[in-house]
């Protein structure tokens, strides 16, 4: 090689280095400038901007209050008269005629004091008025005259009161004041879950465990424990017999789709498997077909049902089967396309038929890919059939849906979120025990 050569080559290494690094040092800037775009399109495309302008903090504290504590209603009906005493405003939850809440006094007919503690009170005052004393700001009082709210708040009002002619709403630390032209309500928020045990008609309600399992008969015509037992299941505010139906519907959802679509799947893997389907017509349109039910979500599948059969668990679980199908066939095929020819063979030798061949030299080899996919997909399954449930009408998710949807007692969402993590983590302990005992675990 002359020197020109060896110039010439030299020169040209220079040239594909320097372009190899201006490669690198525009990638290096183009790919922090492309995420920088995509995400400064993020926030036009969903008026990022606008949603932290409307957000609410106000409201996400009372919904976060509201799902680990609960609220006991004082309730005055504004056109008929009476007052009224509820936990959670609910009938289920309403105080015996004659009873009330500690923390009310006084009467009707002169003045009904509600002490909401720290220096807080509520007066109920005859002819429809109200006085609400809130340290550090004074007395506000407010009259129905006429089908109208006249209060002595003067412009600015604050934050924490809402006002116009109809309706005043007071919300403060120790409570929540509510007038209108129909009722006055005041509300006082306690940590907990009440009545969550007992309702206030239960002879039960207000007794502590010993008394319950050690005490003397607390009702008469019952065992402490036999009637305790029947008024937790048949809890007419908490509904835990309800809840626990709902858990099984969800369950049985998720193991009738994945263990049918399973079931339905494995001799249509074989149509698919190029190794024992030799029309390659029939396995095209099996496999275009595990793409088309797969391709569909389950919840676009729950729809299609619905208006088939009506709504309920087999909706749902025929969702799942359908969608599943496809996912397995999939699975399954490819694994019959990976199985040891050795195996078939050796099975072959003793004479055994074409379905004896798959029976003992296939099938086994394919189980553990099998038990351990439909396992899987059942723990993932136990999740969908929450959101299933809640468009088919069945399940947990469909007493998750309607609590939402009510936007009244979100401890009871809370109760049920609870209880499907709950649901969850057994189902995922149950099928890796499962899977453990059925196909053994590597140490």
């Amino acid at each position: 090689m002359t020197m020109t050569d060896a110039t010439a080559s030299l020169g040209s290494a220079k040239t594909s280095a320097d372009a190899l690094f201006q490669r690198k040092r525009i990638t290096a800037f183009a790919v922090p400038a492309i995420i920088v775009a995509y995400l400064a399109y993020i926030a036009i495309a969903f008026d990022v901007a606008g949603l932290a302008q409307r957000a609410s903090t106000e409201n996400a504290v009372i919904l976060a209050s509201d799902s680990w504590s609960y609220k006991t209603h004082v309730t005055r009906d504004n056109r008929r008269g009476g007052t009224t005493y509820a936990i959670e405003g609910e009938r289920k939850g309403a105080y015996a005629e004659g009873t009330r809440p500690a923390w009310v006094s006084g009467d009707e007919e002169t003045a009904l004091v509600i002490d909401l503690e720290d220096g807080h009170e509520v007066r109920f005052l005859p002819d429809n008025a109200v006085a609400y004393d809130v340290p550090g700001f004074g007395t506000i009082e407010a009259q129905l005259v006429d089908g109208s709210l006249i209060t002595n708040l003067s412009d600015p009002v604050p934050d924490w009161i809402n006002l116009s002619d109809q309706r005043m709403t007071v919300t403060t630390d120790a409570g929540r004041l509510t007038m209108t032209r129909t009722r006055t309500e005041v509300f006082r928020y306690f940590p907990g879950w009440e009545l969550f045990w007992f309702t206030l008609d239960s002879p039960y309600h207000n007794r502590s465990f010993t008394e319950i399992a050690l005490g003397d008969r607390i009702d008469p015509g019952r065992p402490n424990i036999s009637g305790a037992v029947s008024d937790f299941w048949n809890n007419g505010m908490w509904r835990h017999k309800d809840v626990a139906w709902a858990i099984g519907e969800t369950i049985l959802m998720a193991f009738l789709g994945t263990f049918g679509a399973a079931m339905l799947a494995l001799p249509l893997a074989f149509v698919a498997a190029k190794r024992f389907s030799p029309f390659g017509a029939l396995r095209f349109g099996m496999r275009r077909i595990f793409d088309f039910v797969r391709g569909v979500d389950a919840l676009i599948w729950t729809v299609v049902l619905a208006r088939a059969f009506g709504p309920g668990p087999l909706t749902g679980a025929l969702a799942i089967l359908i969608t599943d199908s496809g996912t397995f066939g999939k699975i399954f095929s490819e694994a019959l396309e990976n199985v040891d020819e050795k195996q078939i063979e050796g099975v072959a030798s003793t004479g055994a038929k074409p379905l004896q061949r798959y029976r003992f030299g296939v099938i086994p080899q394919i189980v553990p890919i099998l038990l351990s996919q439909v396992l899987y997909f059942l723990e993932s399954n136990t999740r969908s059939a929450t959101i299933i449930g809640a468009i088919t009408g069945g399940g947990i998710g469909l007493m998750l849906t309607q609590a939402i949807q009510t936007q009244k007692d979100w401890e009871e969402v809370s109760y049920y979120i609870l209880l499907i993590v709950i649901m969850v983590m057994v189902m995922d302990s149950f099928s890796g025990w499962l899977r453990g005992k059925l196909i053994g675990r590597k140490d």
